[in-house]
């Protein structure tokens, strides 16, 4: 029985995570489970598969969550440190699926038990990439990729010569707003924005898709994952979303990975992984399906890609700043302090303004100077917010 943790257990991918682990009984011990506010779905989770341990990120849900699994023999905890704890408690196989850069600490901490980690917090590899390959190298810990389009990369390359890769071509769905016209996006709404065409996910990540700075994270992460230089990284617009990424190799093959829009595909290939198991996923009916579109990105219309091309150039902790001015940025979208096009306005003007104070292309030494610069760009963004007010 594999002994396992799910950092992130009522978001999306925590969700989908849980129901895979649950359709094989026997298989899998929970030891961890954390979450955000829904802490009655926390505390669902916990009983249902047992939990030794559930974890608010929030402390003042904390007594919420010891009623709610009072008498059940599962530990409770909240806060930040307590996810780090969390996540150096034993366990083979870990899921990395809390949102934003507050993921990064119980992923490190997870890979410093030599784990498996199964990572669809994108913020580690955006933010401190080299920092946390280093860090399972370290230890003999793994990591398998979570998001889609990287785990359709990894699974492409299997078996592979990395020195054969000609390029990668991640794809996109082109979000909520792919067929509006460029002069609406400016009046483009919160809820507008929060309604994906083709995947159920949390509302953050919708809002990404539709900025295209879901995308822009992707770019980043599959550099430094796979190692390539940004050349080779490439992007287009997929709207069916059933190819979720292509490998291309030097003697002109493309290697396409194909699959239902449904993130248990790439859930449970982690999950089972060396291994592929049975997955209640829906089978493609190709001649259903008839044909498949592409069309290239344009970087006018979504100009993250091209913020994500500087920041990649860049490197050193030009992630940390983009991140952290990224998700400043939606936080101001969301509580509805700026505009949708103001949100790669604000990212922007941050990096600009960090490029000429830092020296963003140092290389990285430590987390430390992964929570400067987010601390630094947050305080930045956060002065700029109010001369783009809507």
């Amino acid at each position: 029985m594999r002994r396992v943790s799910v950092f992130g257990a009522t978001g999306s991918i925590g969700v989908n995570t849980l129901d895979l682990i649950a359709r094989r009984p026997g298989a899998f011990q929970v030891v961890a489970l954390s979450g955000g506010r829904n802490v009655k779905l926390l505390a669902e989770q916990a009983r249902q598969f047992n939990a030794e341990l559930a974890v608010t990120a929030h402390e003042e849900c904390l007594p919420a969550l010891r009623d709610a699994l009072a008498g059940t023999g599962t530990e409770v905890a909240a806060g930040t440190q307590a996810l780090v704890e969390a996540a150096l408690r034993p366990a083979d196989w870990v899921m990395s699926a809390i949102v934003g850069a507050a993921g990064l600490a119980p992923g490190f901490a997870a890979l410093s038990q030599g784990t498996t980690l199964a990572l669809a917090n994108k913020e580690s590899l955006v933010t401190a990439g080299p920092l946390l390959l280093a860090e399972a190298k370290k230890h003999g810990a793994r990591i398998l990729p979570v998001d889609s389009e990287h785990s359709a990369v990894f699974q492409a390359l299997v078996g592979e010569d990395m020195a054969a890769v000609e390029r990668v071509i991640i794809t996109a769905s082109g979000g909520a707003f792919r067929d509006w016209p460029l002069e609406k996006l400016k009046d483009a709404t919160v809820a507008q924005a929060s309604t994906h065409p083709n995947w159920a996910m949390g509302q953050r990540i919708t809002i990404d898709s539709a900025s295209m700075f879901n995308k822009a994270m992707e770019l980043i992460e599959t550099k430094e994952f796979f190692g390539l230089p940004p050349e080779k990284i490439e992007t287009i617009v997929h709207p069916e979303s059933l190819i979720h990424a292509l490998v291309g190799f030097k003697d002109g093959a493309l290697m396409a990975h194909l699959g239902a829009p449904d993130m248990r595909h790439a859930i449970g290939y982690a999950l089972n992984w060396p291994e592929r198991e049975d997955l209640p996923v829906e089978r493609l009916d190709l001649a259903k399906i008839a044909a498949l579109t592409f069309r290239a990105p344009d970087e006018v219309r979504f100009p993250a890609l091209r913020l994500a091309r500087e920041t990649m150039d860049m490197g050193g902790t030009a992630g940390a700043a983009f991140n952290a001015a990224k998700e400043a940025a939606l936080d101001a979208f969301i509580g509805e302090e700026i505009g949708f096009l103001a949100m790669t306005t604000l990212v922007d003007q941050v990096l600009s303004e960090m490029t000429a104070r830092h020296d963003l292309g140092k290389p990285l030494s430590d987390l430390d100077m992964v929570y400067e610069t987010d601390a630094t760009a947050r305080a930045l963004a956060r002065q700029m917010i109010p001369s783009l007010r809507t």
